[in-house]
């Protein structure tokens, strides 16, 4: 529960607001070779690997959660936010459709709160902060607690870009000592909220009375089937999911916690896995990573999130090789998926669930289903296949709002280089996942719009075309 806000802390948001509304009335007058020049330029003082590297080096150090080596990966995330929004009109007119007569004009939404989540605490405000001033907005960060200090380094990279830029530091600010008080405060008192993290934060910003967009929580699923039946398609999506379980120490709701795989392609998968870095658990380790993953009740347990394989094999009381980048157990089939079952839930570490599946591949939608009543529904799914049937029928089933298709589930969910997703660190999940929106949280969703209505002819049917069989006589006259 959260603790009652003083009088300290209540002056000190009223005061990032009105600097915050101050620099809006600034923004807000840029044309738009001003804000891209502006977002090249916030982009160019967070990505240099120098500058990046250190941000990953202190997040770890403070958070003690993730990866220092993969957690540099994320910067290419802020390259392709800063593409989609060099390619995209914000200012003025910035969609015409000439048949329907309407022409669509871009808003700033003006002063944004983001709820900044531990895992993320540098790429989210800087990929935030892009978009942000694409739509003319500004944005005041509440920061995790455990990750206050490395985001706040992180906002004041990018103010001092600002700043030499001739442009308001106020365009970003971050609250130096967050708590949850002052993040509820912030939220009452800014035009939009975008809450990226945990259920209860998201709960906690659809609650505030501002407008807001929330993401949901994962359990991110790949299934196999059996047209991966080639050697090199195993080492492809073997390869697959060791990138999607591995980044950042699995922290992402994105990467890889529970495999679906055919039996008919399952040991050379398991091998294949072996290979890219998989130690199997045996029943024994298994039992004993239960006891350190999750509690009595079925709770996750904190200090176990986002650790390298050998240290989560220590805590739960075994060794594995150095070389091992993950641990993968045998969850068996449908038998051993659901609520009881622990290792079908969300992991949010170095750890994978396999599960065997045999027959019809309506085995397999019938073990997602399950898995995704566990947790992590409206999330996301992945499928390695050449069958478009398959992809059809697991598409029109699972309740997710984004599937990958032969590729990362951690790097597609996202946005990449190599699909059309909008790239983000925010995904909405849909009424699934407790959200407004079932899509990446992008340019978009941080802009208001002005729809200007010229008229066209007429466009209406003929109350036969429009009921066809339910067509009657008379149905315009009393």
């Amino acid at each position: 529960m959260a603790s009652e806000i003083t009088a300290e802390q209540i002056a000190e948001i009223e005061e990032l607001v009105a600097r915050a509304q101050a620099a809006a009335k600034i923004i807000e007058t840029y044309d738009q070779a001003r804000v891209d020049h502006l977002c090249q330029a916030v982009c160019a003082a967070v990505y240099p690997l120098k500058v990046w590297g250190n941000l990953c080096d202190e997040a770890v150090d403070e958070t003690r959660l993730g990866d220092k080596v993969t957690k540099r990966n994320k910067r290419n995330k802020l390259k392709l936010i800063l593409r989609d929004c060099l390619r995209q009109p914000s200012v003025g007119i910035i969609e015409e459709n000439k048949e329907k007569g309407l022409v669509r004009y871009g808003k700033p939404v003006g002063v944004i709160g983001t709820l900044v989540p531990t895992t993320n605490p540098c790429l989210t405000p800087a990929g935030q902060i892009i978009y942000a001033i694409k739509a003319r907005d500004v944005l005041i960060c509440s920061p995790h607690p455990r990750a206050k200090n490395v985001t706040n380094k992180c906002i004041d990279i990018i103010r001092e870009a600002l700043v030499k830029e001739g442009a308001p530091a106020d365009i970003i600010q971050g609250i130096k000592n967050p708590s949850i008080a002052m993040s509820q405060e912030l939220m009452k008192r800014v035009n939009l909220v975008i809450a990226t993290g945990g259920r209860p934060m998201v709960k906690a910003a659809y609650s505030s009375g501002t407008p807001a967009f929330g993401s949901g929580a994962g359990n991110a699923t790949e299934v196999i089937d059996e047209t991966a039946n080639t050697p090199e398609r195993i080492a492809e999506v073997a390869q697959n999911c060791r990138i999607s379980k591995c980044s950042d120490f699995g922290s992402g709701c994105s990467c890889d916690g529970n495999i679906v795989c055919h039996a008919s392609v399952y040991d050379d998968f398991v091998k294949a896995l072996v290979k890219e870095g998989a130690y199997l658990a045996n029943a024994d380790e298994a039992e004993k990573l239960k006891l350190v993953m999750w509690d009595e009740n079925g709770h996750r347990l904190p200090d176990t999130v986002a650790i390298a394989p050998q240290k989560l094999a220590e805590k739960a009381g075994f060794e594995i090789p150095a070389d091992r980048k993950f641990i993968a157990v045998t969850g068996g089939g449908r038998e051993n998926i659901g609520k009881e079952h622990l290792f079908s839930s969300e992991k949010l570490t170095t750890l994978m669930a396999l599960f065997k599946y045999d027959g019809e591949f309506e085995n397999a939608l019938d073990m997602v289903r399950a898995i995704y009543e566990v947790g992590g529904k409206g999330h996301s799914c992945g499928i390695y296949s050449f069958d478009d049937d398959h992809i059809h029928r697991l598409a029109m089933m699972a309740p997710v709002t984004r599937i990958m298709v032969r590729q990362p589930n951690n790097k597609g969910n996202a946005g990449s280089a190599t699909n059309g997703m909008p790239p983000t660190s925010s995904m909405g999940c849909g009424t699934w996942g407790g959200n407004i929106v079932s899509e990446n949280i992008s340019l978009k969703h941080y802009m208001n719009n002005t729809w200007v209505a010229r008229p066209i002819p007429e466009d209406m049917p003929s109350l036969q075309e429009l009921f066809g069989e339910f067509y009657q006589d008379g149905m315009d006259t009393e």
